[in-house]
């Protein structure tokens, strides 16, 4: 079969070498082999997470983390801000974990901003809140450092921050910002197969944590964090998911976390760029777009389906014809993970191309 080339955000491409350390032999997963494994990955991801805390790899999607700190942390009242469509299903999760929960909703492609957070924290209603860092289905980067800076003023509440489409694409230094939880993917911008999370906890949250009755057993960051002592894992692991990611840091390191971070933003600029030489407009509020994904406004009425169906045909590639609500409105080009800005230009190429026919 023809391999069609993943320009989605996520599933991404995952290379070649990536896929030969996911394919490695199995191991005893309670085997000193694998406690090596746990072990030899765990400094690098500190130094991803930039953080001195323990860094964990969950077997579940970010969401089994989203439902778990939510679990682990909400014991009166969580604020949910809601931006997209993954940010407003947190306020649905907290709701069906029983938790009592609070939206704070914005028009999406719209940030979140430090000062509704502030009026909202203020009434001393809340013990946590989430924000998802970068929401994927709109395109949209919420101002982290000066949303943090907010939470901060208010140390009785747990500050829980999904990363999932940001994480290892530009820093995002857990210790410094006082994040209480801080979650990922690894089928984004870690350029890994879908199915696992890597996530780290601060003290407050574990603190936290042990006053709660009902936190559960797979996702209880208390057990992460005593298994973890012994390069272990409180339930068997997708060790698929381990060697996969010593891979993946190799790569990262071998390139440099600068060096990185610096070619994550060149692909958003050159992105963002074409789009406005071609007369799509930008979907998020201008000064807040992601650098993992661009999402445009449908604003030219191209007929998606067929711009894609034509992408897959000629070039062996795909992108996102919009997500929720804004699906036809809108469309999003991925350019996380491994992708140079040189593969870039050539699938805007592509896209040039193909508009021409639809």
């Amino acid at each position: 079969m023809t391999h069609i080339k993943l320009f989605i955000p996520g599933p991404i491409e995952v290379s070649e070498k990536t896929m030969r350390a996911f394919s490695r032999p199995m191991i005893g997963h309670r085997s000193k082999d694998f406690q090596a494994l746990n072990a030899a990955i765990q400094p690098q991801l500190q130094e991803v997470f930039y953080t001195k805390q323990p860094v964990f790899v969950s077997t579940s999607s970010a969401w089994g983390v989203m439902e778990g700190a939510i679990r682990n942390l909400v014991s009166k009242k969580v604020l949910n801000c809601m931006s997209g469509a993954f940010s407003d299903k947190w306020f649905d999760v907290a709701k069906k974990c029983g938790k009592e929960a609070e939206a704070l909703q914005v028009e999406w492609g719209q940030p979140i901003l430090p000062e509704a957070i502030e009026a909202k924290l203020a009434t001393g209603e809340f013990d946590a809140i989430t924000l998802i860092h970068n929401e994927t289905s709109t395109g949209t980067m919420n101002p982290l450092a000066e949303i943090a800076a907010t939470v901060r003023k208010f140390p009785e509440v747990q500050f829980i921050v999904d990363c999932v489409s940001s994480f290892s694409a530009m820093r995002i230094p857990f210790d410094e910002l006082g994040i209480d939880v801080m979650l990922a993917g690894t089928q984004k911008a870690l350029a890994l197969p879908a199915g696992a999370a890597v996530f780290t906890v601060s003290e407050k949250a574990y603190a936290k944590a042990a006053t709660m009755k009902d936190r559960g057993y797979y996702f209880d960051f208390l057990e992460f964090r005593k298994n973890q002592e012994s390069s272990m894992t409180p339930t068997t692991p997708s060790i698929s998911h381990f060697y996969a990611l010593q891979s993946k840091l190799e790569d990262i390191f071998a390139e440099g976390l600068e060096a990185r971070y610096a070619r994550h933003l060149e692909n958003a600029k050159v992105t963002r760029a074409w789009a406005k030489e071609r007369g799509f407009n930008l979907f998020p509020k201008e000064g807040y777009e992601s650098i993992t994904l661009t999402c445009l406004s449908n604003n030219r009425n191209v007929d998606l389906a067929k711009l894609n169906g034509l992408l897959r045909t000629k070039y062996s590639c795909v992108i996102d014809g919009g997500y929720g609500k804004i699906k036809g409105t809108s469309f999003r080009i991925s350019h996380m993970g491994d992708e140079s800005t040189e593969n870039i230009r050539q699938l805007l190429g592509w896209i040039d191309d193909c508009l021409a026919g639809v």
